[in-house]
């Protein structure tokens, strides 16, 4: 279900280009940002233009799931994918949970289930 577009949160340059690529290459619409300010300032310019946003837990100065609560009160219908090393377990309905390390293919895979409402 490619096609829509995806907001990308990694304060890891190097990984959020590279996840970013991915997705792109795989048929996705992909704005990255680097810190949970950036990210905000962009969906808050267009709250609706994004279908899920795909973040890092551990980000500077606030976490991924703060970030996802600010969004969502804006578009109570955002989607989400929180990436971490550590365990986690989601707060928020409509939100996946993918262990790092993963392969590139699996957050597609996650993105994918989400997209057609076979997740949480």
């Amino acid at each position: 279900m490619p096609d829509a577009r995806l907001l990308l949160v990694d304060d890891e340059p190097a990984l959020a280009d590279l996840l970013r690529k991915y997705l792109v290459r795989v048929g996705y619409e992909v704005d990255a940002c680097n810190t949970p300010e950036d990210a905000l300032a962009l969906f808050e310019a267009d709250p609706q233009r994004y279908a899920l946003v795909l973040t890092d837990l551990t980000l500077p100065r606030m976490n991924g799931e703060e970030m996802i609560g600010r969004m969502r009160a804006r578009n109570p219908r955002l989607l989400a994918v929180i990436a971490s090393g550590y365990p986690y377990q989601p707060r928020y309905p409509r939100v996946s949970f993918l262990q790092k390390p993963f392969l590139p293919k699996m957050l597609a895979e996650e993105i994918e289930k989400l997209l057609q409402g076979r997740k949480p």
